[in-house]
């Protein structure tokens, strides 16, 4: 069930999550790794909390296929700040809506390479809108004037973050940096920039001069998806997670990429930006998503179980 957990996608694959089973209570605790924080590009633990909305949802696939039902309280303790969630195993499992998906755990991955352009089918957007008000959350799709205004707001962000002194070098460090093989992202998964530049590709590297990176052309109208919560608090973004990742298993069981563009989500005072796709009518953006069919490419590497769980608090 850990292994199956960590699967789960976070900010630049930091995994910022450690799991600890209360033998006695059957109850698996998920407390934050503090080590894997990214102090510069995380300030506020958003992204963080958002990362083990995903690994609780992951988790939650995992109990139910192995029988279980998984009762889950998120930030159980509030004098326990690192204390994330509870995921308790009960005896035996109703029927659920993560019923089916384990096996798609370990397909998902991101995607930052050209996807197809070809068109999802109506059917697979309604079902990834449910499954994200299933989540406590909204799902919309962008029409061309709101992707266009989406896209050219994050590329600003992006040029900021590339900027920034702090930033670069942390994203510099969980690519090529002294981690250990089961962090960070390895060469081949960081993918190309975008030739004719409309489409806002993190430039992962860090690199001082982009256009000396692998160019391709990408799809000329991609289609993103909003991911909102109704409020902006600490306890909306380990819901959004749990959303985020219900709707990309279900997108990845119908062989749908995605990409995070989640630049703009990373600047405390973004709102203070004018045209960042962060507050509307649906309420606070959590997570952009960009969204289309491409072949399986190379997957990110994840720390074993054993690195991730721990005998105490």
């Amino acid at each position: 069930m850990v292994a199956t957990a960590v699967a789960a996608p976070s900010l630049r694959t930091t995994q910022p999550w450690r799991f600890r089973l209360d033998t006695d209570s059957r109850t698996v605790h998920i407390h934050a790794a503090a080590d894997r924080a990214r102090r510069h590009t995380d300030q506020v633990g958003r992204a963080a909390h958002l990362s083990e909305g995903c690994a609780v949802l992951n988790l939650r696939v995992a109990a139910v296929h192995f029988g279980r039902e998984p009762v889950t309280r998120p930030l159980p303790c509030p004098d326990r700040p690192a204390v994330l969630a509870t995921v308790r195993l009960a005896e035996s499992v109703r029927d659920a809506p993560e019923t089916g998906l384990c096996e798609t755990v370990w397909r998902r991955h991101s995607s930052r390479f050209p996807l197809s352009g070809r068109p999802l089918p109506s059917d697979l957007l309604t079902e990834l809108i449910e499954a994200a008000h299933l989540g406590g959350a909204t799902m919309r799709f962008s029409g061309r004037h709101d992707t266009e205004r989406e896209l050219c707001a994050t590329w600003e962000v992006e040029w900021r973050n590339r900027a920034d002194t702090d930033r670069s070098a942390e994203s510099r460090r969980l690519v090529s940096g002294p981690h250990s093989p089961s962090l960070g992202l390895p060469t081949a998964a960081l993918g190309p920039q975008d030739a004719l530049d409309p489409l806002p590709v993190r430039n992962l590297g860090a690199h001082r001069h982009p256009e000396v990176l692998p160019a391709r052309a990408f799809e000329p109208r991609p289609l993103l998806a909003l991911l909102s919560t109704a409020h902006d608090r600490r306890t909306d973004w380990p819901r959004a997670g749990q959303a985020l990742d219900r709707a990309l298993l279900l997108a990845t069981r119908r062989a749908v990429r995605a990409s995070l563009l989640h630049q703009a989500m990373e600047w405390p005072l973004r709102r203070a930006l004018d045209g960042l796709p962060v507050d509307g009518p649906c309420g606070h953006t959590q997570m952009v998503l960009r969204l289309g069919y491409r072949p399986r490419g190379p997957a990110s590497p994840r720390r074993p179980v054993e690195e991730t769980t721990a005998d105490h608090e």
